[in-house]
C-alpha cells in the first residue's frame, strides 16, 4: 500500500532535481553567451507542448504517475543534450 506512494515521491523528487540541474544549464548558457536563440524558443515552446500533453493524459483516465514519467523522459533528454 505504501509503496506506490514511495514510487511517486521518488519520482517527483528526481523530476524536481533533474529539472532544476536543466535549469541551471540554461542560465549559465545564456549568462555566458552560449545560449543561441532556437535553444530559448525550444525552452519556451516545451512548456506549451508539456502541459498539453499532461492535460491530454489526465482528461483521457491517464494517472499521474504517467505524466511525472513522460516529463522525467523530456527532462532527461534535455540533460543529455545540455551536457553533450
Amino acid at each position: 500500500m505504501l509503496a506506490p506512494w514511495l514510487k511517486f515521491t521518488t519520482d517527483t523528487t528526481m523530476l524536481t532535481l533533474e529539472a532544476n540541474a536543466v535549469i541551471g544549464l540554461r542560465v549559465t548558457q545564456f549568462a555566458f553567451g552560449q545560449g543561441t536563440l532556437s535553444e530559448a524558443h525550444r525552452m519556451v515552446a516545451e512548456k506549451g507542448f508539456a502541459l498539453a500533453e499532461a492535460a491530454t493524459t489526465l482528461l483521457g483516465g491517464g494517472s499521474a504517475d504517467t505524466v511525472v514519467d513522460s516529463y522525467r523522459k523530456r527532462v532527461h533528454a534535455n540533460l543529455v543534450r545540455l551536457t553533450a
